[in-house]
């Protein structure tokens, strides 16, 4: 238990042909069984909460609104609200469909209704990415840290090219496009009728604007996704999740206020210990099991954000770790295959 307790959420991604050798399953397995023996309790969160359409859909209207408010507005205007809150509305949407993607919103007996309140909130996003995202996700959460499966992982291209901290700001800016292409070149998986629907939806949507409301509408809804998703203090959430922060520890929660715009997604060692327990009941997971998450943690996505660009150790490269084990140890590998941890 100690072991689990002090690694908790161990990437397993190790190409290895040495018998010798095994791999052990995916860790918050045996956390999750650990956790619930001791606190049953628990299974009482587990479930769905409808009230999450409420806020996104006045998120999507705060959207639509700024549409209509800005079609005369200069681009500058346009540009800085894209930053401050377009991105941020946008993000927040794009951290809902992240939690409809779990069925949290209206429980697994109905996905269908799951999947049309995340089209719902990909419309102001522009870019049409809700079903595609859960299907890959789903992958994220059974594979972790599994390199050809954990789409999550950059490529050892982008970890190769982006390693100075201008190349690492330039990885962030364009991190968007890259996480957005990323599933379709490392792990393809046919198209799905809810894509095409997803799609369609997304495109007739993005013509309306257009023809109603002008270009300048667009840019706006466009600007926000770039902006929010890239180079943003709330886009920290991307690298404080798996990046290696503490050598031995490959996810990491956070806990500070922007908790509240982002639906908890940062406590993420417990969402990934309970994928189906919904996010405002995450808080209560850390009370009750307390001592699975006493554990190193983060407090600010922007002090996320300077370390990963001016720490030498860390980029695209530190993300992901190897857990594999002989008869006398454990060891942990990071993805180069550097030792970072032995337990006898």
């Amino acid at each position: 238990m100690e072991f689990f307790q002090s690694c908790a959420s161990l990437d397993f991604r190790i190409n290895s042909t040495d018998e010798d050798w095994i791999y052990q399953e995916e860790p918050h397995t045996a956390r999750r069984k650990e956790i619930l023996r001791k606190y049953p309790e628990i299974k009482k969160l587990m479930g769905y909460d409808p009230s999450i359409a409420y806020i996104v859909t006045a998120e999507v209207i705060a959207q639509l609104f700024m549409c209509w408010l800005l079609q005369g507005a200069n681009w500058s205007s346009i540009f800085i609200l894209a930053y401050c809150l377009g991105g941020v509305l946008n993000h927040s949407l794009g951290s809902a469909i992240h939690e409809i993607g779990h069925n949290l919103a209206f429980g697994h007996a109905r996905p269908w209704a799951n999947r049309l309140l995340s089209i719902w909130c990909n419309i102001p996003i522009i870019v049409p990415m809700a079903i595609s995202y859960k299907k890959y996700h789903a992958d994220h959460h059974r594979y972790l840290g599994e390199e050809n499966q954990d789409v999550d992982i950059p490529t050892r291209l982008e970890g190769y090219l982006f390693r100075h901290p201008i190349t690492k700001v330039l990885w962030l800016l364009i991190h968007p496009a890259i996480h957005g292409i990323r599933p379709f070149y490392k792990s393809p998986k046919p198209l799905t009728a809810w894509e095409m629907i997803n799609s369609a939806i997304q495109m007739t949507f993005n013509l309306i604007i257009l023809k109603y409301l002008g270009v300048k509408s667009i840019v706006y809804l466009l600007s926000g996704t770039l902006f929010g998703l890239g180079f943003h203090p709330l886009a920290g959430h991307f690298i404080s999740e798996h990046y290696l922060f503490n050598k031995g520890q490959a996810t990491h929660s956070y806990y500070g206020p922007l908790n509240f715009i982002l639906f908890n997604v940062g406590y993420h060692i417990e969402h990934h210990d309970f994928p189906y327990i919904p996010y405002n009941k995450l808080p209560e997971v850390k009370r009750i099991a307390a001592e699975y998450y006493d554990q190193p943690y983060h407090t600010s996505w922007l002090k996320v954000l300077w370390d990963f660009i001016f720490n030498k150790d860390m980029g695209p490269h530190s993300r992901g770790v190897g857990y594999l084990k002989d008869e006398k140890h454990m060891l942990l590998l990071s993805k180069n295959g550097h030792l970072l941890k032995k337990e006898s």
